[in-house]
């Protein structure tokens, strides 16, 4: 399950809107423990979202349908989370005018346990969001729970 504030949620959507036509992405920075573990009640996995990180998408021949990070820009955003204790949770990413699922692609690209959000912007305006991970390489994407806090 992902936890994250109004405030995150809403520079999520405003970066995937800017990024329009364009696949805008960035990271997730945060805290992440051990749940419940009570089935049902998704992987056990609890991660907040405190931090993230708006970067350029560096893929210009297809930056309508992919997009990549700078390594370096990634190497940044993990030392300076480091420096406050916090971890790499996972990355988001906008669909330009396409659904809100992961593409084969992303799913070849992923890393288990990773949270990877995705916002479907269509027209400009943002249309859905959802949470995608896996737990083993072999795995398929499976939708994880987003809560939002609206009072931050």
């Amino acid at each position: 399950m992902l936890y994250l504030s109004k405030n995150i949620y809403n520079g999520i959507i405003n970066h995937a809107k800017e990024s329009y036509p364009y696949e805008g992405c960035g990271v997730l920075v945060g805290k992440q423990k051990q749940g419940s573990g009570v089935k049902g009640q998704g992987s056990g996995i609890v991660k907040n979202i405190l931090r993230i990180y708006p970067l350029e998408n560096i893929n210009k021949d297809r930056a309508n349908d992919r997009y990549e990070i700078d390594p370096r820009d990634l190497l940044r955003v993990e030392k300076e989370a480091s420096k406050e204790r916090l971890d790499v949770i996972g990355f988001f990413h906008s669909h330009p005018d396409h659904p809100d699922r992961p593409s084969e692609f992303d799913r070849q690209r992923a890393w288990p346990l990773y949270s990877y959000i995705i916002v479907s912007v269509r027209n400009g305006k943002d249309v859905s969001v959802k949470s995608w991970t896996f737990e083993d390489e072999g795995e398929s994407f499976k939708e994880e729970e987003i809560r939002i806090d609206f009072r931050h």
